[in-house]
């Protein structure tokens, strides 16, 4: 039976990709911040579930939280960091902007060093970060989310690269999000929103290819490739 591990499973996209997992023969570790909502999931299958409460952002705990839920699950085949947050911030409010970057890059970078240590021990494994497209480009209502996403792109590609120079087994995938009818889902004016269901059963297939980077859902790869051509000053005047 193959092991994963979810950070940010108590709802949205992690809740539903730790359904799918459940029901693909996965033993699966459950992680968040909301134990009571940890324990609501873990209740509907609880020979699958393992679970353990946690917050990125308290470094000092996470080293020892996520080997004692390694050591629940008896391994570890995959990993993936859906937690994240980030709000619209149109007077900089400074406190918005930590709060963002605490959790996104700081807790983010310990998650995923800790899991590519773990892999590069056992000679496989593969990881998986939720980004966004938000990261391709920068945002003035919501300048921190996008510029610590572009973050989170350029650190899984670093360490992708640094896979394929240990040439060790050893995957990692990229998944870059449009919108979802998510609490993450903020702003006017969306449009091609996914169901959490839907973006959970794209990601798993994306899982399974072993794909470098894939958009959630697939047509938001037109709107990447429109940002990536874009003028900047064009860009700057929207």
């Amino acid at each position: 039976m193959k092991k994963a591990i979810i950070i940010g499973a108590t709802s949205g996209i992690g809740k539903e990709l730790a359904k799918i997992l459940s029901k693909e023969g996965y033993k699966v570790g459950l992680s968040g911040r909301r134990n009571q909502l940890l324990e609501a999931i873990q209740s509907e299958n609880p020979q699958t579930f393992e679970i353990l409460q946690l917050d990125v952002v308290e470094i000092e705990t996470l080293q020892e939280k996520l080997d004692d839920l390694v050591d629940k699950l008896g391994g570890l085949d995959l990993l993936v960091i859906s937690s994240g947050t980030g709000d619209l911030n149109p007077m900089l409010d400074f406190n918005i902007e930590k709060i963002t970057i605490d959790t996104n890059i700081t807790g983010f970078t310990f998650v995923a060093d800790w899991a590519f240590r773990y892999f590069e021990k056992q000679h496989s494994g593969h990881l998986v970060g939720i980004t966004s497209i938000a990261g391709l480009r920068g945002n003035r209502i919501a300048p921190s989310y996008n510029a610590t996403k572009s973050y989170q792109i350029n650190y899984l590609e670093g360490l992708r690269q640094k896979a394929r120079k240990s040439k060790q087994d050893i995957t990692v995938t990229d998944i870059r999000p449009g919108f979802v009818a998510t609490d993450m889902a903020k702003g006017e004016g969306q449009f091609w929103v996914a169901t959490p269901e839907k973006a959970a059963r794209q990601i798993f297939a994306a899982i399974c290819r072993k794909k470098r980077t894939a958009y959630i859902t697939k047509r938001w790869g037109l709107i990447a490739l429109l940002l990536k051509i874009l003028p900047k000053r064009m860009y700057e005047r929207m």
